[in-house]
């Protein structure tokens, strides 16, 4: 009997939209990060079974956001692994005043995202990404308050996976180290986007964690 076809859904913000194309251009649909990144490796590589691999991050989208085109854009595809990194704008909404963060939605937004797809899609899986961020010259200005919100994010997320039962993919520490070695730049030119050194990290750090459980891909 022939293997059904995986389909692997990417969602989030502008760290996994990495201007993905909105065509069928089959040169620039999956964006130029870590989706990419991990398609390229483990397309090759299992090839015989062709997972397919989809990006629906899109820039500037905080977890009410994502939560607001969920059905459509997560549900209506009914993946077999939805991956989620979200965070960065939220917090920066709050810190910078802007009226999008007038009240602070992380939590009980994603807890109600993740309640509907678990009762919707009972067999999918789920990985949650750690939310991270770096001290540059363009995080400088409010970066105790960033930090300190971004590190409240990482708990919340960790004790989500917990509660739902998901695969967590642990990223700041990995960019901290990373920063201790060269500089926060080299790894994330504005603090909060990746480099393509940085997208290899979170590209690293999902596949030792993904590929190691029930939902890897092969």
């Amino acid at each position: 009997m022939q293997r059904k076809r995986k389909t692997i859904l990417f969602q989030g913000d502008s760290i996994t939209d990495g201007n993905w194309g909105r065509d069928m251009d089959l040169n620039h649909i999956l964006g130029h990060g870590y989706v990419y990144l991990l398609a390229s490796k483990l397309g090759a590589e299992f090839a015989a079974s062709q997972p397919h691999f989809i990006n629906r991050g899109i820039s500037g989208n905080r977890v009410s956001d994502l939560y607001a085109r969920w059905n459509e854009d997560t549900i209506s595809i009914q993946p077999d692994l939805i991956s989620i990194l979200i965070g960065v704008n939220d917090a920066t909404s709050l810190i910078s005043g802007d009226p999008r963060g007038a009240t602070d939605r992380f939590e009980r937004i994603y807890y109600q995202l993740l309640s509907e797809t678990k009762e919707v899609l009972p067999e999918t899986g789920l990985v949650l990404c750690e939310p991270f961020i770096l001290k540059t010259e363009l995080t400088a200005n409010n970066w105790t308050e960033l930090r300190k919100k971004t590190d409240e994010y990482r708990l919340i997320v960790r004790e989500l996976s917990h509660t739902y039962h998901t695969l967590f993919v642990p990223l700041q520490e990995v960019f901290d180290q990373a920063a201790d070695k060269v500089t926060p730049e080299y790894w994330m030119w504005d603090g909060i986007h990746p480099t393509a050194a940085g997208h290899e990290l979170i590209t690293n750090e999902w596949l030792k964690v993904v590929q190691q459980s029930e939902y890897a891909i092969h």
